[in-house]
């Protein structure tokens, strides 16, 4: 049986996160633009890395629904209909409001506070106009904040919604100032449940997501849209 080298395996599974990442932060901003087919060596050059870890990387995104793969061309970018941004609105909502009640009744104020930093990263990324750093803070506020209610499957199902209905093109908003807005929601809802209100609480999740929802729909890049050069980080 042959000798595998963990080391060289360990370094190729990186390397396809980083291009899973860069992928992902792609589409955030626009730079891969929805109905549009992208190849795996177009990509790999402009990243500057070889077809096979984009290829792996892009299978992850296929599994995330965000692309769909094309015989012998390569993949396409995932295009959301209106109908799409209403029903990931509708299960989130049915999932978290009801939760956010539950937490605020049973959650003790040190678990709460202890989500008070995430909180005020994603309002220093919404000012800063990081949509990245935004994303992943606000990515693990509420999934964090969801796992006080007890229940890793609930988390897990709106773990993956999320992947699904990513903020496409949120990089075009992110210099309105709306972006703070919706940050500050997080406080808003932070203070609401340390307080033990609950149903002001739910009240404030319903309105979040009704907010975050507009988001999705202004931030859909259009086809015709041109974006800056892919690259990954630290290239």
């Amino acid at each position: 049986m042959a000798h595998l080298e963990p080391r060289a395996i360990s370094v190729q599974t990186h390397l396809r996160d980083q291009v899973a990442d860069a992928l992902r932060a792609a589409l955030i901003a626009g730079e891969l633009r929805p109905g549009v087919i992208y190849s795996a060596p177009a990509l790999a050059g402009e990243l500057g890395v070889s077809a096979t870890p984009v290829r792996e990387a892009m299978l992850d995104l296929a599994r995330e629904g965000l692309v769909e793969a094309v015989r012998n061309k390569g993949f396409r970018v995932t295009e959301m209909t209106e109908r799409d941004l209403d029903e990931f609105t509708d299960i989130r909502a049915l999932i978290e409001v009801p939760t956010v009640g539950r937490v605020a009744a049973s959650a003790s104020t040190e678990q709460l506070e202890a989500l008070r930093p995430l909180a005020q990263q994603i309002v220093t990324a919404a000012r800063e106009h990081d949509v990245l750093k935004y994303l992943e803070a606000d990515h693990r506020f509420h999934l964090e904040l969801l796992s006080l209610a007890g229940n890793h499957h609930l988390v897990a199902v709106v773990a993956d919604l999320r992947k699904r209905s990513r903020l496409f093109g949120l990089g075009s908003l992110n210099e309105t100032g709306r972006l703070v807005a919706s940050a500050e929601e997080h406080v808003e809802l932070l203070d609401l449940l340390v307080a033990g209100r609950g149903r002001e609480a739910e009240e404030c999740m319903r309105r979040h997501l009704s907010h975050v929802r507009t988001l999705w729909a202004d931030g859909r890049p259009k086809p015709e849209q041109p974006g800056p050069a892919l690259r990954l980080n630290n290239r």
